[in-house]
């Protein structure tokens, strides 16, 4: 079996925000389309049925003006502290966000899993760019200014 970390993108932004504040962006569908996905898209929400087991589907409208179908699913959620995402349409993948209390901020731990490494190094280059942008809009979804620092040692 190939090792998580050769498969996944990890990324992390240190938010000057408590858990709860960040939580509350990711659970909220009407600020969760403000801030998903890379530069450029905007999105519609069709479902978000916020609960493990729930379902998410939303069309990701790209700055070419072509429309892209996303379906998945939560696979865990807990407040304050972590939501699991399985991507079934298209590219299969598990997403993981962490929040991580730190002082008065959070760690926001962003991990992006392939089935297998080779999917993964298809990809790489691209997701490597989404998922940092995708972090710096929630941060300036929850803060309304750009994160203070990546990932922690």
């Amino acid at each position: 079996m190939q090792s998580l970390e050769s498969r996944s993108d990890r990324r992390c932004l240190l938010l000057a925000a408590s858990p709860a504040e960040v939580f509350a962006a990711i659970r909220d569908p009407g600020r969760v389309a403000r801030w998903w996905g890379p530069v450029g898209f905007s999105n519609t929400i069709h479902c978000f049925d916020f609960v493990a087991g729930g379902h998410w589907r939303l069309t990701m409208h790209g700055p070419d003006g072509r429309d892209y179908p996303n379906e998945s699913r939560f696979l865990e959620i807990e407040a304050d502290r972590r939501v699991v995402i399985e991507h079934v349409s298209g590219h299969h993948f598990v997403l993981t966000l962490e929040l991580v209390p730190e002082g008065d901020g959070t760690w926001v731990e962003w991990q992006q899993s392939f089935d297998t490494r080779e999917h993964y190094e298809s990809l790489a280059a691209f997701v490597a760019t989404a998922n940092q942008q995708n972090l710096e809009r929630l941060a300036v979804e929850v803060l309304h200014v750009p994160a203070v620092a990546s990932c922690r040692s």
